[in-house]
């Protein structure tokens, strides 16, 4: 399941750069909303699973609530997903 979250963690930041650096300066820029509309959702969909995964591990893996909340917090920042699928790939858990 580790290794699973660790990929869905890993497109997740892509997905929120692309939406940052890509869609919305065409939005803004370019006034052409429809690229917002389709990363966003595609963003959204997956930083529900980012969190869905993160709880399932929690549980499974009894997790501290410090990692957790770690976890919770690095889907909040643009890069911070591909440091916790680093995390994960190699088992510094």
């Amino acid at each position: 399941m580790k290794n699973f979250f660790g990929k869905v963690a890993f497109v997740e930041g892509i997905s929120y750069l692309l939406l940052l650096l890509v869609a919305m300066p065409i939005k803004y820029l370019l006034h052409i909303p429809e690229p917002v509309k389709y990363v966003g959702w595609a963003h959204g969909v997956l930083f529900i699973a980012y969190i869905v995964l993160l709880l399932a591990c929690a549980f499974t893996y009894r997790w501290k609530v410090v990692q957790v909340l770690t976890f919770f917090f690095a889907s909040l920042l643009p890069f911070a997903p591909f440091w916790v699928e680093k995390k994960l790939r190699t088992n510094e858990l």
